[in-house]
């Protein structure tokens, strides 16, 4: 069962490595408070250290007026084999032994100032002390910083709310055993241990009541009432103890002499002789180190669930994170192409419906196109006028003689430079599209926001090769503008009613018949006809185009973009250096802090579990 205790003392050394000491704003759940421990509280000069003095069997700990203790101290007692060395290890120095007792007083008084500096201020942070010795038994003690009334010279106004709060973050859990130390020559209900305990726990379930300077009461007066739980009933026992006198410390007394001289002033005390087996630091070590080891086995199942619960948060996380990157070139090279295919499937399932945006592209030529073409000035260039002063200027000097094809050819090569507007508008409205769906992939590419250098580099390659692709589609419409001007489809002219024929076909005079023909060239109603015929073939044109460019913006930059986007890019980063790729994949620091952190909690949370599950298999029941 004593594994039980160091199996805690393990992990609380291991939470405190990691920061985790409770009472902080954890964005973890915190394994510490999950732990049982022993608390020990009390006002200034109520004897505090001179029960953990006496408990340990060594006179360890620092002395002085004011408030002595200013950092909590994790006092973990390890019983070894009799006739062994003792000795004592602090956290912050794994590696070093202290034999002498006077270098572990001076160690903790200088780790204290190292984290408060040579004033009187207070730190959360815990020191971790671990005593081996035959004297002592399994046990884990948490001293805290002494209650205060007033600040002295050099602290904080609020020093006395500081140290209440800090006392509070340990003893409010309700996993933490109260060590209430009060002394007995002072009235029990003005005990600051005693009221801060029952406003944390009124019932008196968690609390132990110890009364110090037993032998410093007036005489005739006696503690018996508290003792017995007349006065202040707890549910746990109270416990006498019998400090060394100022004296005996100036004098340096033996603490194991001590000891021996607390049990004779037991058993030979009227008072207290009935109580002597239950009385002492000896007897108060073994109880609570009997206490604690009941309550961790109580608690195990729990701390277990905690743990199984904060490693598949814990795992989770780092899937939201990401794993670490490898250092060699060739693995991150592997990553940023893994990174780049994985952008790639998301733009490409925008593009074929999987995702929405795809569709604004079909929107560009259902809707935006035809709408370009209606909206073209036909009306204005095939008005009569325009018309007639188009035919009359490519006439010249010599009017036509039977169709005035001049006319017609610049009459339609007019108006068929109107489609360039609309085409290169559906190139430009597609790659528009296509950019923003470039911006929403790079975002919806969870792996990729780890590295905001990699996703600009990502974004900015897309968008180059997106302007080279919108650049051929360009070229690409345009040309087919220019190749509906430069051959007219011959066919078509060729239906339309050849007028010559119809001045003809009149029957009589033929030379009335000829002026009839002439002057029907030059009226309105001939000039009517020939904006009709133009009109006509250029909405054959426009019904052309509407299908034809759709098809070139699609192949030139809609097809290109999900074959190609990335080809260049993927070229250029083969050819980069190691530190080039690095930097590829310089992940934002409070990313890389917090995956750190998540790493080092989920080492310490499945460790914590398989040692938990191999002490509480072997724990008898």
């Amino acid at each position: 069962m004593e594994s039980l205790i160091g199996l805690v003392n393990r992990i609380q050394r291991a939470c405190t490595a990691l920061g985790d000491y409770g009472g902080g704003d954890n964005t973890f759940n915190s394994l510490w408070e999950a732990l049982p421990s022993v608390a020990v509280v009390g006002g200034q000069s109520s004897g505090k250290s001179s029960v953990l003095e006496s408990i340990v069997g060594r006179d360890f700990l620092p002395r002085g007026s004011g408030i002595v203790t200013r950092r909590p101290l994790v006092l973990q007692l390890h019983k070894i084999d009799d006739g062994a060395q003792e000795y004592a290890e602090f956290l912050h120095l794994p590696k070093r032994r202290f034999t002498d007792f006077g270098t572990v007083r001076k160690e903790i008084q200088d780790e204290t100032d190292r984290v408060t500096g040579k004033s009187k201020q207070i730190s959360p942070i815990p020191i971790h002390l671990s005593i081996y010795s035959p004297n002592v038994v399994n046990l884990t003690l948490i001293d805290l910083p002494g209650l205060t009334k007033v600040a002295v010279e050099g602290q904080p106004d609020s020093i006395v709310e500081d140290i209440e709060g800090m006392v509070r973050t340990y003893i409010e859990k309700p996993n933490c055993i109260i060590l209430a130390i009060s002394p007995a020559n002072q009235d029990i209900a003005t005990s600051d241990a005693i009221k801060i305990s029952r406003e944390v726990d009124p019932s008196g379930e968690r609390t132990f009541g110890v009364l110090t300077k037993l032998d410093l009461m007036d005489k005739g007066t006696n503690a018996l009432d508290v003792l017995e739980g007349r006065s202040y009933r707890l549910q746990q026992p109270w416990v006498g103890i019998v400090n060394r006198s100022q004296a005996d410390i100036n004098k340096n007394v033996d603490m194991i002499l001590a000891r021996r001289k607390e049990r004779e002033y037991f058993a030979t005390s009227p008072d207290y002789g009935h109580l002597a087996s239950k009385m002492g630091s000896e007897y108060l070590a073994k109880l609570l180190s009997k206490h604690l080891e009941s309550v961790i086995r109580a608690r195990i199942p729990s701390i277990t669930s905690l743990i199984n619960k904060t490693i598949d948060e814990l795992e989770s996380e780092m899937d939201h994170l990401g794993r670490p990157i490898a250092v060699d070139a060739g693995a991150q090279l592997y990553t940023i192409l893994e990174l780049c295919r994985a952008f790639d499937r998301i733009f490409k399932e925008h593009l074929d419906g999987g995702r929405p945006g795809g569709d604004r592209i079909y929107g560009v030529f259902d809707n935006q196109l035809p709408a370009a073409l209606r909206k073209l000035p036909f009306d204005r260039h095939l008005s009569l006028q325009n018309v007639r002063k188009v035919v009359s200027e490519a006439d010249g000097y010599q009017p036509h003689l039977i169709a005035p094809e001049q006319g017609y050819r610049r009459l339609i090569e007019g108006a068929l430079n109107y489609f360039r507007g609309p085409a290169e508008a559906s190139v430009d409205a597609v790659h528009f599209v296509l950019k923003e769906l470039v911006r929403k992939s790079v975002g919806e590419t969870q792996e990729l926001k780890r590295f905001p250098s990699l996703q600009a580099e990502i974004a900015a390659a897309s968008y180059e090769a997106l302007e080279k692709f919108r650049e051929d589609s360009r070229k690409t419409v345009v040309r087919l503008v220019d190749m509906e001007a430069s051959y007219l489809t011959v066919e078509f002219f060729r239906r339309l009613p050849q007028e010559v024929e119809k001045a003809g076909n009149q029957p009589g005079n033929p030379a009335a018949a000829a002026a009839a023909a002439n002057m029907d060239r030059y009226s309105e109603g001939h000039f009517r006809r020939i904006g009709s015929n133009v009109s006509s073939y250029v909405g054959m044109v426009s019904e052309t185009l509407k299908n034809t460019i759709p098809k070139a913006v699609v192949f030139c930059q809609v097809r290109e973009a999900k074959q190609s986007l990335l080809n260049h890019f993927y070229t250029q980063i083969g050819k980069k250096e190691a530190k080039q790729l690095s930097q590829l994949l310089d992940e934002d620091p409070a990313l890389m802090e917090r995956r750190q952190e998540c790493v080092k909690r989920l080492e310490l949370y499945k460790a914590a579990r398989d040692e938990i599950d191999s002490v509480s298999w072997s724990a008898p029941r």
